[in-house]
């Protein structure tokens, strides 16, 4: 964050130079301007954010934005439309999908619109949500608290869930039956031990989780834990790593003097 601001005290001169600020890039161009200003928008920037560390924190922060307006609450809407319909439109807007009970899947289609049905069911559960590819994060799981009697819930390759926002599954404990976190990059043992809240589960898909280090004997621990679940996603047969201590030994060969 130091580099950050530094950079930004040399590039502020040379902005506060300019006779356009970036909220006018979009802008017409003038037909009388010079070739210069007809540039493209990464060519003007690359002019001011001259150190390159800072343009790409400067498109990360960006992006954070937008992650964190994506997962603010909802719950002002169950007052007026109830928990279940709060719930179901973070989740839709999130480009996921929803079930309520006895309805049909409810999903947005390739521009994000889905339809406003939903709305007519204030008093119906929602049952389940899959929320795979979205970018919840764990001020957005806030949301999913609204879900009183949520039995399924998929979080495949989320690329903000991590170890955090598994320690925020616990008030779904009564009701999640199911739950899948296969393939997300973030979630580490450390996060699956925080699911021993969820006895009530009766499957978990731990599958393609980069950052658990052991998948073979981590699956061992979870099923230890959440002794009525069945966990899948790893094969014990090759999810166990031996240390070099644990190999085998050639009986075959001679050992060397």
């Amino acid at each position: 964050m130091a580099a950050l601001w530094r950079s930004l005290r040399l590039v502020a001169p040379m902005w506060n130079r300019s006779t356009r600020g970036i909220h006018h890039l979009g802008g017409a161009v003038d037909p009388e301007s010079n070739q210069k200003k007809r540039r493209t928008m990464l060519q003007y920037l690359s002019d001011y954010f001259y150190d390159v560390e800072f343009l790409r924190g400067y498109f990360f922060q960006n992006e954070m934005v937008k992650v964190h307006q994506k997962n603010r609450s909802f719950a002002y809407l169950g007052e007026t439309y109830g928990p279940n319909n709060a719930g179901a439109f973070f989740i839709l807007k999130q480009g996921g999908a929803v079930k309520f009970r006895d309805k049909e899947w409810i999903r947005p289609d390739k521009y994000g619109h889905f339809s406003q049905e939903f709305w007519n069911f204030s008093e119906v559960p929602v049952e389940a949500v899959d929320a795979s590819d979205c970018a919840i994060n764990y001020e957005g799981l806030e949301n999913l608290h609204l879900l009183k009697e949520l039995q399924s819930l998929s979080l495949q390759r989320c690329p903000h869930v991590d170890d955090w926002c598994l320690s925020r599954l616990y008030p779904l404990a009564d009701s999640l039956q199911e739950l899948s976190l296969a393939g997300c990059p973030r979630i580490s043992e450390r996060g699956l031990g925080c699911l021993y809240h969820l006895q009530n589960l009766r499957w978990l898909d731990i599958s393609d989780l980069p950052s658990v280090s052991n998948p073979g004997l981590t699956q061992i621990l979870v099923e230890e834990m959440l002794p009525n679940c069945n966990v899948v996603g790893v094969n014990l047969a090759e999810g166990l790593k031996i240390g070099p201590e644990e190999q085998p030994r050639d009986t075959d060969r001679p050992v060397p003097a």
